[in-house]
């Protein structure tokens, strides 16, 4: 099994790279577990609290639980991934069933960030965006998947996404085995990775 983390800021363009990667392997070889699945649970909270979570610290994310679940893969065993909903910012109380595959990729902002995390990655990427780029597509985010408005989006930015990055996200690029500039749009880079994974899969068959 070969377990790859992709890490990068808010908007960076991780998404389109988990999915151009997976799209040249059949459904049975690659999974993909989303860091964003794995926050911490907020249904003690009233909405109004909720609403106002930083999701940018890493402190939000139960990294003890994702942990686990990629040493339960890796050891052969299926997992039960949390379902997060960014709507209420609670755990669905229903799960969503992981079995082990050749390769899993761990995807989120802060997966870096956390020393137990990195041990279980074997290739650690970040992809990397100008400011104005990922601010432009949190904010396309944020308002077709999330309910926010654009006061709320460019508040949460200045308060919350761009110190959290700058503190949290950025540092963690040194970690990385493969830097991808451009996101999405680094065809050259993202050939690289794929090729990798195709050698380590032809390898285990």
């Amino acid at each position: 099994m070969l377990i790859i983390g992709i890490a990068g800021g808010a908007g960076s363009g991780k998404t389109t790279v988990v999915s151009k990667i997976t799209s040249l392997f059949a459904k049975d070889e690659v999974v993909v577990i989303p860091q964003d699945s794995y926050y911490e649970d907020s249904g003690h909270l009233p909405l109004e609290e909720r609403q106002e979570l930083n999701f940018d610290h890493p402190d939000s994310i139960d990294f003890k639980l994702l942990v686990h679940h990629l040493k339960e893969l890796r050891a052969g065993h299926s997992i039960r991934q949390p379902i997060y909903s960014y709507l209420t910012c609670t755990r669905s109380k229903e799960t969503l069933p992981v079995d082990p595959c050749h390769v899993v990729i761990v995807e989120g902002i802060l997966i870096l960030s956390n020393a137990e995390l990195r041990k279980q990655l074997d290739i650690k990427i970040y992809v990397d965006a100008d400011a104005d780029d990922r601010l432009g597509r949190v904010i396309f985010r944020d308002l077709m998947e999330r309910g926010r408005s654009v006061e709320k989006v460019l508040e949460r930015y200045e308060r919350t996404v761009k110190p959290m990055h700058l503190q949290f996200i950025e540092p963690t690029k040194r970690y990385a085995d493969i830097i991808i500039p451009q996101g999405g749009h680094n065809q050259v880079a993202i050939n690289m990775v794929c090729h990798t994974i195709q050698r380590t899969l032809n390898g285990s068959s």
